[in-house]
């Protein structure tokens, strides 16, 4: 890490200090915050020297006392300039990731300790605490007052037990019900038009953080209580769902002496620097595992959203050996890494060390082996939880490549900590790891790089029983969920329909929006465990397509947002070794976008494009494949269909 040295104001201070305000810049100077400490600890922000958070006041509320109150002096602070360059080992959005930020620090006259820090395109604090022995947590206060006018995409929630795949509401900031709360993030847009994205990162030991409302232009923090007896709900599949009975009177019990999750605040008037934005990976704890050589992202065949439905073959198909065989020869064909033996590959849920009668799974496994392509198993958290070591050992020991663990269903302390030990016992027994019906990431991917994906996000699943993935759905996901961290959708719908047409089938899902939408997702959806969601009959009677998609890696180098609009539309480019890749999405509006290749290194490039066809206004799947020559001095219009989208390949002559 290197200091660098400040302006003059910037220089280190050690004098006690009661009660004045504290500033401190980012780097680019465009973002100023300033802390206060005058009877209780808040800060505010400007950017571009306009105020874009009033006022936020916080605090930390124990059985040991607060962590601020009216006897608390800050009797030191510090103002350091911090830039270093972060190589990550499983890169969403890069390879690199410059880390450059100024650090304020304010020393409590208690031994606690409060830390902010200041980005260009954001900012973060959190609590460093102090207290004898271990400390029961009662509340964590947040309240954060918007300017008015100030609307915002939220996701509603009803309960802390759930699933957390609600959609994104556009609503303004007052006229949200008081009381109702919204997981994270949460994204606010003030009157002139800055982007306000709010999350956590470093989330250990802690739980999660949630945001309500109080019928003004004001949130506060709520979280779920430490949870004393639960019990499995005997009227709605007991095996997944949990009934809460007994809460503690606190949010978390832990170490004193500790630093609590990062609260995060993205901060800009350019929506492309949402899609760009990396702060919860820089802020997470760094990797806790030495070897990362077997980590290998890819693209995976699935079974359930096609509900392993197989034409044009000479066996039964649906949860049996031939066909699990069947996709694995899929996935060699088109270099796919993976298939996933989703729901139904074990003896039962709760089972999970013998599998289906019907299913083989030691000939699957070695099956696969002999073709390249690695098994990745499903399982309930529960029964996973109940026998952790020896059952992701006994996995290891049958060759199984990874885990994909469901229906977490919990935001509390000890849920975060499951999520922590299960990626640390999968790491130990070199099986990577797919989150699902779980919160969003909170940087447990930048600690453990095994866990290569989450859920979290209204996905591509859903269109077996509802209209609500829209395409104004899937382009709010890049500026919201998106940035959190990896987000497993599951793109790859082949039955693709237009509004008029389309309607929820569960076992012969189509969705809303066209062909090249779906194909978009593989550039612009960021997963390093990427599905291919339809069945392989599906991909295999249209062969451009499973060929074109076998082309497009899932983890980048480099990605520049090239044009962006929340909800609206977006257009990415992504380079990978040599090769860019460009992607361009929209909502139910036709569009044409301006492109220029100008970010391209000289030299000629083959690019092959999948775009809407002329009829996809009409007939959802109709697309088109073209190949040309082009260069940094190309410029192109790309026509996008309403719920359209565009997708190349650019590989270098």
């Amino acid at each position: 890490m290197k200091h660098l040295p400040l302006l003059s104001f910037f220089f280190i201070f050690s004098i006690s200090l009661c009660a004045q305000p504290f500033k401190v810049l980012s780097p680019d100077g465009s973002l100023t915050l300033t802390a206060n400490t005058d009877k209780n600890i808040s800060w505010s922000v400007t950017y571009n020297g306009h105020t874009t958070i009033p006022n936020v006041n916080i605090n930390l509320e124990t059985n040991q006392g607060k962590l601020f109150d009216e006897t608390t002096t800050v009797v030191n602070h510090t103002i350091q300039q911090h830039k270093k360059t972060l190589r990550v080992t499983v890169p969403v959005k890069s390879a690199e990731i410059e880390d450059y930020y100024n650090e304020l620090t304010l020393y409590l006259s208690n031994g606690n300790h409060l830390v902010f820090r200041v980005y260009d395109d954001g900012l973060a604090y959190r609590f460093s605490t102090d207290f004898k022995d271990d400390v029961e947590i009662k509340n964590e206060i947040l309240s954060i007052e918007f300017p008015a006018q100030t609307h915002c995409w939220f996701s509603a929630e009803s309960s802390f037990l759930s699933h957390f795949e609600q959609l994104f509401t556009y609503q303004r900031l007052d006229t949200i019900p008081s009381g109702q709360f919204h997981a994270l993030p949460l994204l606010a847009s003030t009157p002139e038009k800055v982007r306000i994205w709010i999350s956590e990162a470093d989330q250990h030991d802690y739980p999660a953080l949630f945001l309500a409302t109080n019928g003004n232009y004001q949130l506060n923090a709520i979280f779920p209580k430490y949870i004393l007896q639960s019990e499995a709900n005997p009227k709605h599949s007991p095996d997944r769902n949990e009934i809460i009975l007994k809460e503690a009177d606190y949010i978390a019990k832990t170490n004193g002496k500790r630093s609590l999750p990062w609260r995060i605040f993205t901060i800009t008037n350019d929506d492309r620097k949402l899609v760009s934005n990396q702060l919860v990976y820089q802020l997470s704890s760094p990797q806790a595992i030495d070897e990362t050589d077997w980590i290998k992202p890819g693209k995976v065949a699935w079974d359930w959203y096609n509900a392993n439905n197989l034409r044009k073959v000479d066996f039964k198909s649906g949860l049996n050996t031939p066909t699990y065989k069947y996709y694995i020869d899929f996935a060699s064909k088109y270099n796919l890494e993976y298939i996933i033996l989703d729901e139904g590959w074990s003896q039962s849920t709760t089972e999970i060390l013998t599998s289906n009668p019907d299913i083989n799974l030691h000939e699957i496994i070695d099956y696969g082996k002999s073709k390249g392509v690695g098994v990745i198993l499903w399982v309930l958290w529960k029964p996973l939880l109940s026998n952790l070591e020896e059952i992701l050992n006994t996995y290891a020991t049958w060759g199984v490549a990874g885990i994909k663990v469901d229906f977490m269903q919990r935001a509390d302390q000890q849920m975060v900590n499951i999520f922590e030990e299960i990626a640390k016992v999968a790491a130990k027994n070199r099986l990577i790891v797919d989150f699902h019906g779980c919160f969003k990431p909170n940087g447990l991917q930048r600690t453990y790089p095994n866990v290569l994906t989450f859920e979290g996000v209204k996905g591509n699943e859903n269109h077996k029983w509802s209209a609500q993935i829209t395409p104004e759905h899937n382009l709010t996901l890049p500026f919201t969920r998106m940035v959190a961290g990896p987000m497993d959708y599951t793109p790859g719908a082949m039955r693709n329909a237009n509004r008029k047409n389309f309607a929820p089938s569960f076992e012969r899902p189509m969705s809303l929006g066209t062909r090249c939408h779906q194909l978009a997702m593989y550039i612009i959806y960021e997963s390093p465990l990427q599905m291919l969601c339809d069945s392989p009959s599906e991909y295999l009677n249209e062969p451009e397509i499973p060929a074109f998609l076998s082309k497009i890696p899932t983890i980048w180098d480099q990605t520049i947002i090239l044009d962006a609009s929340v909800s609206e539309f977006i257009l990415s480019a992504r380079r990978s070794g040599n090769n860019w890749y460009i992607a361009a999405m929209t909502n139910h509006f036709s569009r044409d976008l301006d492109m220029v290749l100008d970010f391209l290194p000289d030299g000629k490039y083959n690019m092959e494009i999948m775009s809407d066809g002329i009829n996809a206004d009409r007939h959802a799947e109709d697309y088109r494949y073209e190949v040309k020559k082009v260069n940094n001095n190309t410029k192109m219009k790309i026509h996008l269909a309403a719920g359209g989208g565009f997708a190349a390949i650019l590989t270098k002559e």
